[in-house]
């Protein structure tokens, strides 16, 4: 049977010809097979995982770092930083010494200073700022925590110096500052290009101090780095870095199997027994921060009423689910927070399947003949959910057995991401992993009033008493205090039921057996500064 299946996924080889295949010299470096293209290569303005993977940590340097065995911060492009007692100014000292990438559309004349932080913030909350409506002047996720309102003010003390003030204390301040969102742009980069008349090329054709530069993009194909020589953390192991772009999941694990790719970030659990048993492939296996839901387009009807919401909910039967879409590889979620988490509500019940229970709520909410309904399903495979689609079905045909008609709906990944923020859909199933530690990463992102304007709130949901105990949690560094807020918030959303959390999903990562250095990260994308090929 096991090796039925691997003749068929090699099958799929001859069947994709419609796919170009990559260059020899580009299969030279190593190659990381992603499921879909990036929507920008600037981490500010997406929340995607697949752009955030292929661009944030191997293009760009933050002020800060995430520990991944502990979760702590460190330094990164800051060396140390200090906060005043009020909790209002935060002070940075920069690292010396540190080079943009020299390409062939830009070669910089000095080295990161004050004046890229500067920049690099002020561009994202300073509507006058000549870059901040490049792109429509959306930055998903600073928008999401009210970074504009938060930060008054970004000032050079001196060429190694930094000074955030903030409007109102915020504990998780330091911990958004070393998400993968907050890379480092060259303030002199850009002010080239405004001299050249080509500002709208700064996000698409990137420089940054990170351990690859740019190459080269073709869409939907292949993104393709070089190592940065002068990165100051030291070279990277591989001189060239291409993301193999593989859309159809079958695929990118038959280009695996077959060594035209390295490494394949998302492996179908369908095949996992299949390819643990091969010598030439390593699987890797870890606990990750990160949540898949189901969410109800709140601005639209019946999705308004709570009753409906709390009537779909118990709908769907999860257990089927977490057999069927993530083969028991991942936990039954009680909350959008993962149980890892130090402000988890652990008292929060089960989720229960009960369909005679949403009948009789769907009754109450005026809807006893049923509705129809979309749910829109992700086209690619994420480590929140591994197939979309399959979990779509599921639930279609338990709406079924409580009167709802649902409608499957599906587009290409970036015009699914585009349509999805503009709020067109009914209800989408998608997910979220962390960026950092702190809990305040799963609630302001996802379901702040400020996420709702800036999009990534899928629900559309924006409920002042919510906003409000987020921002008391924001208001204390005592971690007790803060855990208080984030508990009544978890019991205040398993009521209002913006969203159904479904699952947290183990991580698994699968590379070829002469491939090192690669380490799955807990927190945010994947980093590749240190993945090498060794000779067996």
């Amino acid at each position: 049977m096991k090796q039925n299946v691997f003749f068929l996924i090699l099958a799929l080889l001859g069947v994709s010809a419609c796919q170009q295949e990559l260059p020899e010299n580009i299969r030279s470096g190593l190659v990381y097979c992603a499921e879909g293209s990036p929507e920008s290569f600037n981490p500010q303005r997406v929340t995607s995982g697949t752009t955030i993977d292929i661009v944030s940590q191997q293009l760009y340097d933050r002020l800060l770092d995430i520990d991944a065995q502990s979760g702590e911060l460190r330094p990164g492009l800051a060396i140390s930083w200090q906060r005043s007692t009020d909790g209002i100014t935060y002070d940075f000292m920069l690292r010396q010494n540190v080079s943009f990438h020299s390409t062939n559309y830009f070669t910089p004349s000095r080295h990161f200073n004050a004046d890229d932080v500067t920049f690099t913030f002020k561009r994202i909350m300073d509507p006058s700022h000549p870059y901040h409506f490049l792109g429509g002047g959306i930055y998903p996720y600073f928008q999401s925590v009210d970074w504009a309102n938060l930060v008054e003010d970004v000032t050079a003390i001196s060429p190694y110096q930094v000074r955030f003030t903030l409007s109102r204390p915020d504990s998780s301040f330091l911990s958004n500052l070393a998400t993968d969102f907050a890379a480092i742009l060259s303030a002199e980069y850009a002010a080239t290009m405004s001299a050249a008349g080509t500002t709208t090329l700064l996000d698409s054709r990137p420089i940054g101090t990170g351990p690859f530069r740019f190459k080269e993009y073709q869409k939907d194909v292949l993104v393709r780095l070089y190592r940065h020589p002068t990165y100051w953390r030291g070279q990277a192991a591989m001189e060239q870095l291409v993301f193999d772009i593989v859309p159809n999941n079958a695929r990118r694990m038959a280009k695996l199997l077959t060594h035209e790719c390295d490494i394949v970030a998302f492996p179908r659990l369908a095949e996992l027994s299949l390819i643990t048993e091969r010598p030439d492939v390593k699987v890797q296996e870890s606990t990750s921060m990160n949540v898949g839901f189901w969410a109800f387009n709140t601005k639209k009807a019946p999705f308004d009423q709570i009753k409906v919401r709390q009537a779909l909910a118990l709908a769907i039967n999860h257990s089927a689910i977490l057999q069927a879409v993530y083969f028991d590889q991942a936990t039954a979620a009680k909350s959008i927070l993962p149980p890892t988490s130090w402000a988890f509500a652990s008292e929060l019940p089960a989720a229960e399947y009960n369909p005679e229970q949403a009948r009789l709520l769907l009754a109450e909410a005026g809807l006893s003949q049923g509705f129809s309904m979309d749910i829109w399903a992700m086209p690619v495979q994420r480590l929140y959910n591994p197939n979309a689609l399959k979990m779509a079905e599921l639930m279609q045909a338990d709406l079924a057995q409580v009167g709802i008609k649902a409608n499957i709906v599906s587009y290409e990944w970036n015009a699914f991401r585009r349509k999805l923020s503009a709020g067109e859909h009914d209800s989408v199933l998608i997910g979220w992993s962390a960026d950092n530690a702190d809990p305040d990463n799963f609630f302001r992102p996802l379901l702040s009033c400020a996420a709702a304007d800036s999009g990534s709130n899928r629900a559309h949901w924006c409920d002042p008493v919510f906003d409000q105990l987020l921002q008391q949690a924001l208001s204390t560094v005592d971690q007790q205090q803060r855990r208080t807020y984030y508990v009544a918030a978890q019991h205040y959303l398993h009521k209002a039921k913006p969203l159904v959390a479904i699952a947290h999903s183990q991580r698994f990562q699968a590379i070829n057996a002469n491939v090192e250095g690669v380490v799955i990260n807990p927190y945010g994308g994947i980093s590749l500064f240190e993945a090498r090929r060794v000779v067996p």
